[in-house]
């Protein structure tokens, strides 16, 4: 069974920073795609940032600039280094890990709240 495990949550005020990070354990050997997602309250689920196999990464208009998303070389790792956060980026993170089109996992979530 693949887990995944995501810490590195907290509250901070507007302007710091927080690194997220992603570990995935059990059966598996790496990942195709891993992402970041972010859900606030009463809000749908979005995408904030992924990264592909070959490295290429992909970020929400709204992190741009901001978020960095990178992995470990044995694909089963993912961090989300983020700075100069706003209050408007509190949310609930997840992680999500894909083998292939089908096949994804999610992690359990971590909390980011940013105060004004």
């Amino acid at each position: 069974q693949v887990r995944l495990e995501e810490s590195g949550g907290g509250l901070v005020q507007a302007g710091g920073s927080l690194r997220l990070s992603c570990v995935a354990s059990g059966r598996i050997s790496s990942f195709g795609t891993m992402a970041w997602y972010r859900q606030a309250p009463g809000q749908q689920r979005e995408l904030v940032a992924s990264i592909a196999g070959g490295g290429i990464t992909n970020y929400a208009d709204s992190v741009k600039g901001r978020f960095t998303i990178s992995r470990d070389k044995a694909y089963k790792t993912a961090y989300l280094q983020m700075n100069s956060l706003k209050p408007e980026d509190t949310a609930v993170y997840f992680c999500k890990a894909s083998v292939n089109s089908q096949v994804h996992y999610w992690g359990q979530g971590t909390q980011v709240t940013v105060s004004p």
